[in-house]
């Protein structure tokens, strides 16, 4: 092979991989989001030791809505006092809503959340006011595997910590 055809196919090896290079970066899998943490989770979920007084019940669902953007969370599933949370990304921080049962809707965001304990700090609410009213002013979620997760909740009045709610496990429904 002469020096001319030796250079044009070295540029063409060149060219070729820049291409394969660029279609091989375009179509790498998404960077995953503290919120597929959440996603993972669709499904039914039971009170695996009895902390809600749902033992052995489906005690919570998760469903993945708004074309990937949010997941919710319904807790006492069927219960006079149900409650829905609702998880979503503002930015990188991981935010919930949680739609309480006293009727108020506090707001919390996680900045750290390249844990598996994810801890929630309160950011504002409606319906209440935080400095007077009983809410949920914290939480924490730990993902124990992939059938598994536990909540921790803590509860606000008049300023400060007002009691804790009790942890409770959840261990993912069987298949039918």
């Amino acid at each position: 092979m002469n020096a001319a055809l030796r250079k044009l196919a070295a540029g063409a090896l060149v060219a070729l991989l820049a291409v394969t290079g660029a279609a091989h970066a375009q179509s790498a899998p998404p960077q995953a989001t503290p919120l597929d943490r959440f996603k993972a989770l669709a499904g039914d979920w039971v009170d695996a030791d009895g902390a809600l007084g749902m033992k052995g019940k489906v005690a919570a669902t998760y469903r993945v809505t708004g074309a990937g953007s949010a997941v919710v969370e319904r807790l006492f599933v069927d219960q006079a006092h149900e409650m829905t949370t609702v998880y979503h990304l503002d930015g990188a921080d991981l935010v919930l809503t949680h739609y309480c049962a006293a009727g108020n809707q506090p707001r919390m965001r996680t900045r750290k959340t390249d844990t598996a304990v994810l801890f929630f700090e309160f950011d504002g609410g409606t319906n209440f006011d935080p400095a007077r009213d009983m809410h949920m002013h914290e939480a924490k979620i730990e993902f124990v595997g992939p059938d598994e997760i536990r909540h921790s909740w803590q509860s606000w009045k008049d300023g400060k910590p007002a009691g804790h709610a009790p942890g409770f496990r959840l261990v993912r429904k069987a298949p039918a």
